[in-house]
């Protein structure tokens, strides 16, 4: 594999779910994706194989880690600014309480979880 360059406005968007926009490059072992998530964005709880590093560059969102009900579950309200690290399978899912947009990556590349959710 030779190094690229991509300019994020310049590659394609694709909305999997509702009030959420996607960019990404994939590499051999490395997911990076652009997101912006309107206010009410809803991304349902799920879990992947995939070490997480998100990355919140702007607005504010509830995350849910660990499955409601479960010893240790919590809620959290992230902000512009604020990185949130995902070990491989913890469960997590994302509410968007005003526009925001997230740099997610994730190793090794695989499906996020909004690829499991249905288009929107």
């Amino acid at each position: 594999m030779d190094a690229e360059v991509f300019s994020l406005r310049d590659l394609p968007e694709d909305r999997p779910v509702a009030l959420l926009a996607r960019r990404k490059v994939e590499g051999e072992k490395i997911l990076f994706a652009q997101i912006r998530l309107l206010a009410g964005c809803h991304v349902a709880g799920h879990r992947h194989e995939s070490e997480q590093v998100s990355y919140l560059v702007s607005g504010k969102a509830r995350w849910t880690l660990g499955e409601p009900g479960a010893p240790g579950s919590r809620v959290l309200d992230v902000e512009g600014g604020n990185v949130v690290l995902l070990p491989p399978n913890v469960w997590h899912g994302v509410d968007a309480l005003e526009e925001t947009t997230v740099i997610d990556i994730l190793s090794p590349p695989a499906k996020m979880g909004v690829d499991s959710q249905g288009t929107g």
